[in-house]
């Protein structure tokens, strides 16, 4: 009886400790659903939009930290939402969260830390247009 319950806990834990290797696999299934283009980003509280080209989806993510080579990690990765830390040696952190309202609308927050200085972003993206 002893045995078995080790064996289930041994189990257990594996599984466990195994997760975050899981979420970091080939995910973010949501973003490539988004509709490739011209985005419009609409920030909160008065500044200005901004747009970019969405080619993957993935461009949402790091939107402080565009163009820089930083590790990112999986921490939500759902058919509707899709939450990804990530690092930039040097230049600070983020961690975004991207909520999928249709194909061509996404809600999106992101906070972290930029050149020094820490930042906060609450946005709508819209495609707008084409590249």
């Amino acid at each position: 009886m002893r045995a078995v319950a080790i064996g289930s806990f041994a189990a257990a834990a594996t599984l466990w400790l195994s997760a975050p290797v899981v979420a970091q696999g080939n995910g973010l299934a949501m973003l490539g659903t988004l509709a490739k283009g011209e985005w419009t980003i609409k920030e909160r509280g008065g500044v200005p939009d901004r747009k970019i080209c969405v080619k993957s989806g993935a461009e949402l993510i790091q939107l402080q930290h565009r163009g820089n080579g930083c590790n990112q990690f999986v921490v939500e990765d759902g058919a509707a939402r899709v939450t990804v830390q990530y690092t930039c040696q040097g230049n600070g952190y983020g961690r975004t969260s991207i909520r999928r309202e249709t194909g061509t609308l996404v809600q999106l927050e992101s906070q972290g830390i930029h050149d020094g200085m820490p930042f906060q972003l609450v946005a709508e993206a819209r495609r707008t247009g084409n590249c």
